[in-house]
């Protein structure tokens, strides 16, 4: 079954009680990264389970994480555009 773009969504749940979050997922790209943190460390990602369309994990609350919006100034903003462009030039 095909999911439009909007259909592609990831749901975290959890509560103040509970140690651990639940993330239900129907995003492809979502669930490659969870799939690959379920197999490198499978003492903190647990995989629940799935059905054709979507799949479950369980993590530590601790593993979902909020943060600032990183600020750069435009001095360096412009630094970072030379470089790049003078990396992208090849010289």
């Amino acid at each position: 079954m095909k999911l439009t773009r909007y259909e592609q969504e990831t749901i975290v749940n959890f509560n103040a009680e509970e140690p651990d979050a639940i993330v239900y997922t129907r995003d492809k790209a979502v669930m490659r990264q969870l799939d690959t943190l379920v197999t490198e460390y499978p003492d903190i990602f647990k995989y629940i389970g799935e059905t054709d369309i979507d799949k479950t994990y369980s993590m530590s609350k601790s593993r979902i994480s909020y943060s600032k919006p990183r600020r750069i100034s435009e001095v360096k903003r412009q630094q970072a555009r030379g470089a790049m462009n003078k990396i992208n030039l090849g010289g």
